[in-house]
């Protein structure tokens, strides 16, 4: 693959240059969709004994408790006799009986505080196959519907034990109908939900603000989750050091021909091909990466730039990529306007996202 502008005004460091996101044009067939429906690589290890509760939030010990509670009793929900598999989309799944109870769970608190560690812990618990297993952020849901068409979903994941949704989104009025009418089959097909959200950066003191909102737009739905709060504070800035300056682009493009695997952009023509991209292929775009290194960081021009931003951040951070960038630093990409908007909940993920992501790049720079 070609490398960026940027790359080719220094002379190579290793043979052959870095890569490049915008070179990338990934075609993602509907079954990948579905067979990446997981925990994401930074949560394969993740257990409920290796969430540290902080002492002084005793409501993260409570949600560890209850947790391990509701994925023990998924054990007997669509079991399969024989351990016969089902099918792609759910055809010739055997016939039991709903267990009593709620179905659902739903994970209410701010940034940082385990909730996703909590969730893939309770996918990992639940006794059930991977295949019977369902794991994605509310945008790959939605993407995944867009993929299949809605009623060929509602037969994929209808067979499963577990649905656990990370990131419901409260503020697109049209997805949530539709994820919710989608969660309204699937609980009727015996499925367990499990959701988390993040409270609005503004209403941190106000309890279960983020509960209240998600169980009023899920409406018929609400009275099949449990709503648990997590109090606690940002773990990813927890003891630790400020995010580190910008680099100059020097360093950034050094360290992009220094790092095998690397990919190497200037930061402007890269959001003009995010907009050439489905959100969907985010996370193919990023295979096999190494670290991602921009240049001329900037803040983003308009929303719809800066949403699509936010899906890549997810993405580099589920797949722990390193992120080292010159220009402008991280808690800059979004204006005001956007900070005190509808999606306000989006960016402050994106910023406290590629913060701890551009802490894990600073090794990358050989220091002068």
């Amino acid at each position: 693959m070609s490398s960026s502008p940027a790359a080719s005004e220094v002379s190579p460091i290793a043979d052959a240059g870095p890569l490049s996101l915008c070179a990338r044009s990934p075609h993602v067939p509907a079954d990948r969709l579905v067979a990446e429906m997981v925990p994401p690589p930074r949560f394969d290890s993740v257990r409920f004994a290796t969430y540290l509760p902080d002492p002084n939030q005793p409501s993260q010990t409570e949600a560890v408790r209850v947790l391990e509670g509701f994925a023990s009793g998924l054990g007997g929900a669509h079991a399969v006799a024989g351990g016969a598999k089902r099918g792609f989309f759910g055809f010739g799944k055997a016939k039991t009986k709903k267990p009593a109870g709620p179905r659902g769970v739903y994970l209410d608190g701010g940034y940082g505080v385990g909730k996703t560690h909590l969730l893939a812990s309770l996918w990992h618990a639940t006794p059930a196959e991977p295949a019977l297993k369902a794991f994605g952020t509310f945008v790959e849901l939605t993407n995944l519907v867009g993929a299949l068409g809605f009623q060929q979903t509602v037969q994929t994941l209808s067979g499963h034990r577990l649905l656990c949704i990370d990131e419901f989104e409260l503020d697109d009025p049209g997805d949530t109908v539709l994820v919710s009418s989608l969660l309204a089959r699937l609980v009727d097909a015996g499925v367990a939900l499990a959701a988390t959200s993040n409270t609005l950066p503004g209403k941190l003191g106000e309890g279960r603000f983020a509960a209240v909102d998600f169980l009023r737009e899920i409406q018929g739905l609400s009275a099949h989750f449990r709503a648990l709060r997590i109090d606690g504070e940002d773990y990813r800035h927890r003891g630790l050091p400020e995010a580190p300056a910008p680099y100059s682009d020097e360093q950034v493009t050094k360290a992009a021909y220094a790092t095998p695997g690397a990919s190497l952009d200037d930061f402007p023509h890269l959001l003009e091909h995010l907009a050439k991209v489905h959100p969907s292929r985010y996370g193919a775009l990023t295979d096999d990466l190494s670290a991602v290194c921009v240049t001329d960081v900037r803040p983003v021009p308009d929303q719809s730039t800066a949403l699509r931003l936010v899906v890549l951040a997810d993405r580099l951070y589920d797949r722990e990529v390193p992120v080292l960038a010159s220009g402008q630093p991280f808690d800059r990409l979004f204006s005001e306007e956007m900070l005190n908007g509808g999606y306000r909940k989006k960016y402050f993920r994106a910023i406290s996202r590629l913060t701890a992501l551009a802490r894990d790049a600073k090794g990358l720079v050989t220091p002068e």
